[in-house]
């Protein structure tokens, strides 16, 4: 039971960029969605979502789910496999946007405030979407940089030889 438990509520490691890009694509769907028309209540399935896949990767998210197991298989760009904590941390941050956007409406009636909030996240998705530019994924490495995030969180984001092997420690500039 334990580890059944565990896996639903696990990341990925590594993540298939080309869903995570489609992943992106739904948010900017649905997001563009409550702002356009003005539905707040769009920003439940928003919110569940970010939640869903910080805890659970793709598991227990329905967008998740059709971007791995539908839509990414179909297309005809090869997995492109990348590290998963960075986004899973652009996940959290998500997660706090659309929280802080459900908070925005629902507790205060900050009705501006709200679709603010929900611009900008709907910008980072398009970002991420057509672009390949995972604004969460820049956070993290700044952070990683800085030494707020430890180098054991993410091995493969701290040693640039795991992702290249062409670049080995000895000609890897200092």
């Amino acid at each position: 039971m334990g580890s059944r438990v565990r896996s639903v509520f696990s990341f990925p490691n590594p993540v298939n960029e080309i869903a995570a890009r489609v992943v992106a694509g739904g948010v900017v769907v649905l997001s563009a969605a409550a702002i356009g028309f003005r539905e707040p209540w769009l920003l439940v399935p928003l919110a569940y979502g970010f939640w869903a896949r910080v805890l659970t990767g793709p598991t227990l998210s329905p967008l998740g789910q059709l971007a791995s197991r539908v839509v990414a298989p179909r297309l005809a760009a090869s997995p492109r496999l990348v590290a998963g904590p960075p986004k899973r941390f652009a996940q959290a941050i998500g997660a706090g946007f659309s929280s802080t956007a459900l908070i925005l409406w629902f507790g205060f009636g900050a009705q501006g405030a709200t679709w603010a909030v929900v611009g900008v996240l709907t910008a980072a998705a398009l970002a991420e979407s057509a672009l390949g530019l995972c604004v969460g994924c820049r956070v993290f490495a700044g952070l990683m940089r800085l030494g707020i995030i430890p180098d054991d969180v993410c091995v493969a984001c701290a040693d640039i030889s795991l992702r290249h092997p062409e670049i080995t420690k000895q000609t890897a500039p200092a």
